[in-house]
């Protein structure tokens, strides 16, 4: 007799639309998740691209506008319970979960999302909390009036760039191109902004400080000069990683640690499933993230009905 048909390992868009999916199915689920129901939305300032909502909408509303739609069908939430392990049991799995305990589940769906890429560079471990950051919605609030430096070129280094402005007296854009790769109407928006100054051409060497950050130093890609560029903090958006540390022996994954599951989001190990963002996708989007969801808990359905007895 296991705990539950299905654990679902992360509370994202990917991991609470699978709890709705697998309850509305009437299977046992339970939901783990370790931190802030929501995932990356829940650092997200503003939504303007979710179907059906002409209105931005408040990143931070919508994981618990999906969990309670996923409750009322039954979903069991456990948060601020991470998963350490996964352990295949042939048949079934036994999750292995922090601080203590764990539970058997006929299959396990992962959607535990990305994490932010760091730049590898002195200063940026030493100085993380005291001027390094990866997140512009917690941190932005303590650069009011204040020079601050935003590294990476793409959607998300822009759009938290211009959620800055808010706070800070001038945004540095360092890019290690000379043109970045957001989607255009972001682009528009920045460059109209007169708080926010480009850096192109450039890339972090250093990130400078004592007990509390006063600067970067910056490379120009073509020249080879260096610079130093003051500022109070430093804020790194250069791409992401999957955060599939528990799959490691289990499943596929590439270099950057996206798992190498299909649109039906199954892995190479029978029972387990990977949606959302930590899967290997062109796009990584909310709409994406609820879609995979729903397909990896209608796939774990179809799995029990051919390998379990109904019990």
């Amino acid at each position: 007799m296991f705990d539950y048909d299905v654990v679902i390992i992360g509370g994202g868009p990917a991991g609470l639309t699978a709890g709705l999916y697998a309850s509305r199915a009437r299977l046992r689920t339970v939901l783990l998740e370790g931190m802030m129901m929501g995932g990356q939305t829940a650092s997200t300032e503003l939504v303007e691209n979710y179907p059906g909502f002409t209105e931005p909408l408040v990143g931070a509303s919508l994981g618990p506008l999906f969990e309670s739609q996923a409750k009322k069908f039954g979903l069991e939430v456990r948060q601020f319970q991470q998963a350490t392990k996964i352990i295949p049991q042939n048949p079934g799995f036994e999750v292995v979960m922090s601080p203590e305990g764990g539970l058997t589940a006929k299959t396990v769906i992962v959607a535990t999302g990305t994490q932010w890429s760091k730049l590898g560079i002195p200063g940026e471990e030493e100085l993380r909390g005291a001027g390094v950051s990866y997140c512009a919605t917690c941190d932005g609030a303590f650069y009011r009036d204040m020079d601050i430096a935003v590294i990476g070129g793409g959607n998300a280094a822009i759009e938290e760039s211009l959620f800055l402005t808010k706070f800070a007296r001038k945004v540095y854009i360092i890019h290690r191109r000379d043109a970045l790769r957001a989607e255009k109407i972001i682009q528009e928006r920045a460059f109209a902004n007169e708080k926010i100054e480009f850096v192109f051409n450039h890339v972090p060497l250093k990130i400078v400080g004592d007990g509390e950050v006063k600067g970067v130093e910056l490379k120009h890609v073509k020249t080879g000069e260096e610079k130093f560029l003051a500022v109070a903090g430093v804020f790194i958006y250069i791409g992401m990683r999957g955060k599939s540390e528990l799959l490691e022996g289990l499943a596929t994954m590439d270099e950057r640690g996206f798992v190498a599951a299909g649109e039906d989001t199954v892995t190479d190990c029978p029972g387990l499933f990977a949606a959302g963002d930590i899967r290997q996708k062109p796009l990584r989007q909310i709409v994406t993230a609820v879609a995979d969801g729903a397909v990896a808990a209608v796939q774990a359905e179809k799995f029990i009905e051919a390998n379990f007895q109904s019990d």
